[in-house]
């Protein structure tokens, strides 16, 4: 089943079982969906879906550490509520280790093409490389340290 046809699903079960909270958030998803559908003129796979739940879940934490900076608990809880209803739609993520070892695999790659070791200087061509590779599975933000490790610590 597509990941858009289950979160669709799962509407209509918080629907039923009169789940207020959880409904709100899945709509909230559900018109970003359409959003983006509408937007670019395609038809959203699960590599694309999962993307729109990332870009959620990274405003959702961005909420709710201002919330908590402000001393608005309530409205930081209400964040934390969204925040877990959208992290079910999320695929296993991968582990420190396991993002280390796909980012050594992806400087060896441009190693042999560059037939150098990687500078500074090709942290777009690596970040690029390993955002394709990884989507989806680890966040950017992970990924991003494990690069500038593997720059810092050629080896």
């Amino acid at each position: 089943m597509a990941l858009k046809d289950q979160i669709t699903d799962d509407m209509k079960s918080a629907m039923r079982a009169k789940d207020s909270e959880r409904l709100g958030t899945i709509r909230l998803l559900l018109a970003a969906l359409k959003q983006k559908e509408v937007d670019e003129r395609v038809a959203l796979d699960d590599a694309a879906v999962v993307a729109v739940v990332d870009k959620l879940i990274k405003q959702r934490k961005d909420s709710i550490t201002a919330f908590q900076q402000a001393g608005r608990t309530d409205l930081a809880d209400k964040e934390s509520a969204e925040l877990l209803v959208l992290q079910a739609y999320l695929p296993a993520r991968l582990s420190a280790d396991e993002v280390a070892a796909e980012v050594r695999a992806v400087v060896a790659d441009l190693q042999a093409e560059l037939g150098r070791a990687p500078t500074p200087a090709d942290m777009g061509k690596l970040m690029g490389a390993a955002k394709a590779r990884l989507a989806g599975k680890a966040e950017m933000g992970q990924v991003s340290a494990a690069v500038k490790a593997a720059l810092s610590n050629p080896g």
